[in-house]
């Protein structure tokens, strides 16, 4: 017998948890903002390609964006990029990119060193010439920069943390939570923060991670989620779709994990939930998907080969103007998140999976916030690290009844639209940097006016 799976109602939303959006409908007052990241297309890295959504949203807020950013480091096709551009009301600025071990941790480290120098140089520069800055944890270690020119130049800055370190690298087993180099990042963490405006996360849970850190910040953390552009990943019915034509994904079940397969995903849990869907007579025959690269996916092909898993495919990264066609080439997304790293890291394609109009299954801890907002939307199910043979047991409900798959898709992007799109968290940005120089600048008294 089938187990049923309940689709919860859509629950009231928590009010803390989402975007104010009561900004003022009279048009802000010019706004120089520069924007420090190692990644920013042609590179393929999801943060990347959220903050080219960010600065050009912002450019259409009379905000004026200088982006500083390295050449392409993920992207399989293109290797360099113009030093200097102008793509419509954003000024991209692009430092060469080392490349030494880039598969390696050491080698990551040092390439992101000598990005976080040559960014120092560049504000050096630009100091004088923008209002505040925005500094991303891509380096990990980048945000040290908006610290240094506070404390030289006055220059305001305002950290985004896609990830939370170093705090990560414990979990992962890569320092020890003693080691001296984990006391004083933590020690640099908690001196950044103090001297930041503001400290943008992307859920609740990252929020009370940094609190408590440093519950002295608390009260300057925004909750800002990520997003997808519905009106770029519109549903296509794989008998549409080009993709899936060209890749065979028609006719079977496809389940679909697309983005980086990094240490903090859980890409076992997954693998053995296809090792049990292979060759037990389902009535459709059920092909996983992987599209991707990283950490973890020479691991993904070595246990595949040696499963003898024949139903997962492995793909490349897809250029952007695929991915509308990539993402709807499936009947399930999988999300996934290491045991233990709720609050750490935030995955970017949640939201995309959304987009598509597709069912979600996300493997996490049974207190993530990814699990509690997939039972808020009843867009899918979520289970618990290592819970295989309850994936398994999902996918087999779902490639039985269709009716079931298409209702979890609806309801998904719906959600996305009115809680998750570019225009409703932008806004949220525009608000908390406007904010964070409004206090920095002395208001002026009306009689000197």
């Amino acid at each position: 017998m089938v187990k049923q799976f309940r689709v919860s109602r859509p629950h009231s939303w928590d009010s803390r948890e989402l975007p104010n959006l009561h900004l003022s409908s009279e048009r802000q007052p010019l706004l120089k903002l520069c924007i420090i990241t190692q990644f920013y297309p042609p590179d393929y890295a999801a943060t990347g390609q959220l903050i080219e959504d960010l600065a050009h949203h912002l450019g259409r807020r009379n905000i004026q964006v200088d982006v500083f950013t390295g050449q392409p480091g993920y992207a399989f096709d293109q290797t360099s990029a113009p030093s200097m551009e102008q793509l419509g009301p954003v000024q991209v600025r692009r430092s060469h990119l080392s490349r030494l071990w880039p598969q390696r941790i050491r080698g990551k480290t040092v390439n992101g060193l000598l990005f976080c120098l040559r960014a120092g140089f560049y504000l050096l520069r630009a100091s004088r010439r923008c209002d505040i800055v925005l500094l991303t944890t891509a380096p990990p270690f980048l945000q040290i920069l908006g610290y240094l020119a506070n404390l030289c130049f006055g220059l305001p800055f305002v950290c985004l943390l896609y990830d939370l370190y170093p705090d990560i690298a414990v979990k992962l087993g890569v320092v020890s939570p003693h080691h001296w180099l984990a006391c004083f990042w933590q020690k640099m963490n908690r001196l950044i923060w103090r001297r930041a405006e503001e400290i943008i996360v992307l859920s609740p849970a990252m929020k009370r991670r940094v609190a408590s850190h440093c519950p002295e910040v608390k009260d300057k953390i925004s909750v800002i989620h990520n997003w997808a552009d519905p009106a770029q990943i519109i549903p296509v019915e794989k008998p549409r779709n080009w993709f899936a034509w060209k890749h065979g994904l028609v006719e079977p079940f496809v389940v679909l994990y697309s983005g980086n397969m990094g240490r903090c995903h859980d890409m076992a849990t997954i693998l053995a939930a296809a090792s049990q869907l292979q060759g037990h007579g389902q009535s459709k025959p059920i092909q996983f998907v992987f599209i991707g690269d990283g950490a973890q996916r020479l691991y993904c092909l070595e246990q595949a080969s040696r499963l003898g898993l024949e139903n997962c495919r492995f793909l490349p990264y897809q250029d952007r103007e695929t991915l509308p066609y990539s993402l709807t080439a499936c009947d399930l997304s999988l999300v996934s998140i290491g045991s233990d790293l709720d609050g750490l890291v935030s995955p970017s394609k949640f939201y995309s999976a959304l987009a598509a109009g597709r069912p979600v299954a996300v493997i996490c801890e049974k207190r993530s916030y990814l699990s509690r907002l997939v039972t808020k939307m009843g867009c899918g199910a979520a289970f618990e690290n290592g819970d295989a043979e309850g994936l398994a047991e999902f996918i087999r409900y779902l490639s039985a009844d269709p009716q079931m798959a298409e209702r979890m898709g609806r309801q998904g992007r719906l959600c996305l639209t009115t809680k998750f799109s570019p225009e409703l968290s932008t806004a949220r940005y525009a608000q908390v940097l406007q904010g964070a120089i409004s206090r920095e600048k002395p208001t002026t008294s009306p009689a000197t006016t």
